[in-house]
C-alpha cells in the first residue's frame, strides 16, 4: 500500500522506451529494420507486446509510494504520434487519461522525445522544440533529436520541463563529448529565455543525456547555481539505469531548480531508479540489467534497455 496519498506525494519520471517503432515503413527515416520484412522482423505481435510491456512499466513507476502512475513523464526513442496514441490507450494506462506532446525531429532514425501527462493534474500551456545544430567529422550536418520545452500548471503551480535525448557515445565517449557539451549550452539558452519571462521559475531538466552525473556536460548544466542533481548520490552508490559492457551508467537523470527544495507548494523528496524485478534480466552475465526487447538481433520480448527514473514531489498545501 502507498504510504502517502496522491494529494501529498506524486511522481514525475523519465523513460527511454528503446525503439518504440510501429510496423510501417516511413520513407523519410531509417526505420526499415523495424518492419515485418526488416532485420528485426518487427510485426504486429511484437509491437503489441512492446506497447503492453511499456505501459505496464509506466503504470507501476513509484507505485510503492504514490497512489497513481507519474503525473507526467518525458520519454525518448518514440517514432511518431501513432505509437504514443497506442501507448496511452493501452489497458494499463487508459484509466489515467494521459495526453501527450510530440514533435517530429530531424533525427535520421526518426526517433524523438515526447511528454506524457495526466490532464487531471497537469494543465499544458505551451510547448516548443529547440534544434541542436551539429556537424560530423566531414563538416556535414549531423541530425539528432530536438530538445522539447514544456510549460504548464502542476496543481496550479507554473512549471517548465525540458526533455532531452542527447547525442550518443558512438565512436567513443571522448570523440562525441563535444556534441553533448553543445547540448548543455543549448539548455543554458533555454533557461535564459525562460527567466526572461519568469525570474524565479520551477524547472525540471530530464532525459537520457548519454552522460553520467559526473560528466562534463552535466556539470556544465549545473554551472547554474540554482539547480541541483538528485541523481548524483545514486551514481556515487554505483547504481545505474543502463548496463553496458559490464558497467552501470546513469544516463537517465532528472535535474531540478533549487526552488523544489524550498518547502513551498511543490517540494522534492527523493529520486529513484525504477529497477523492479520484472524489468530485469533474470539469468546470465547481464543478470539484473534492464530486460530489453532485443539482444542484438535476437528477440527476447522485454521492456527497454534502460530503467525508468523518477522524482517524488510532495504537494505541501
Amino acid at each position: 500500500m502507498p504510504d502517502k496519498k496522491i494529494s501529498d506525494l506524486f511522481t514525475v519520471a523519465f523513460y527511454n522506451l528503446e525503439n518504440l517503432f510501429d510496423t510501417i515503413h516511413d520513407e523519410y527515416t531509417l526505420d526499415k529494420d523495424f518492419t515485418p520484412e526488416g532485420e528485426m522482423q518487427w510485426d504486429e505481435v511484437k509491437y503489441t507486446t512492446k506497447i503492453h510491456n511499456l505501459s505496464k512499466a509506466i503504470g507501476q513507476i513509484g507505485n510503492h509510494k504514490s497512489a497513481i502512475p507519474p503525473i507526467f513523464l518525458g520519454v525518448a526513442e518514440v517514432e511518431n504520434s501513432n505509437v504514443l496514441e497506442d501507448l496511452i490507450a493501452s489497458d494499463n494506462l487508459k484509466a489515467f487519461n494521459y495526453d501527450f506532446v510530440h514533435y517530429d525531429s530531424p533525427d535520421e532514425r526518426g526517433i524523438d522525445v515526447a511528454f506524457l501527462y495526466q490532464k487531471k493534474y497537469f494543465e499544458l500551456t505551451y510547448s516548443d522544440t529547440y534544434t541542436l545544430i551539429l556537424e560530423d567529422v566531414n563538416q556535414d550536418r549531423d541530425y539528432t533529436r530536438d530538445i522539447l520545452l514544456i510549460s504548464g500548471k502542476l496543481f496550479g503551480v507554473q512549471v517548465y520541463i525540458i526533455v532531452n535525448h542527447w547525442p550518443s557515445r558512438n565512436n567513443g565517449k571522448h570523440f562525441s563529448e563535444n556534441k553533448r557539451l553543445k547540448a548543455a549550452s543549448l539548455i543554458h539558452k533555454i533557461i535564459k529565455e525562460i527567466k526572461e519571462e519568469d525570474p524565479n521559475p520551477n524547472i525540471m531538466i530530464m532525459g537520457d543525456f548519454n552522460d553520467d552525473p559526473n560528466s562534463s556536460s552535466i556539470r556544465k548544466i549545473l554551472e547554474h547555481s540554482d539547480f541541483f542533481n538528485p541523481m548524483c548520490d545514486l551514481h556515487r552508490q554505483g547504481k545505474g539505469s543502463l548496463y553496458h559492457q559490464g558497467k552501470w551508467h546513469l544516463f537517465d537523470q532528472i535535474i531540478l531548480s533549487n526552488n523544489f527544495n524550498s518547502k513551498k507548494e511543490l517540494c522534492f523528496k527523493n529520486a529513484e531508479i525504477i529497477n523492479d524485478y520484472f524489468l530485469q534480466e533474470k539469468y546470465g552475465r547481464s543478470k539484473g540489467a534492464p530486460l530489453r526487447t532485443f539482444l542484438g538481433s535476437r528477440y527476447v520480448g522485454g521492456y527497454s534497455d534502460h530503467f525508468p527514473v523518477c522524482a517524488y514531489i510532495e504537494k505541501t498545501d
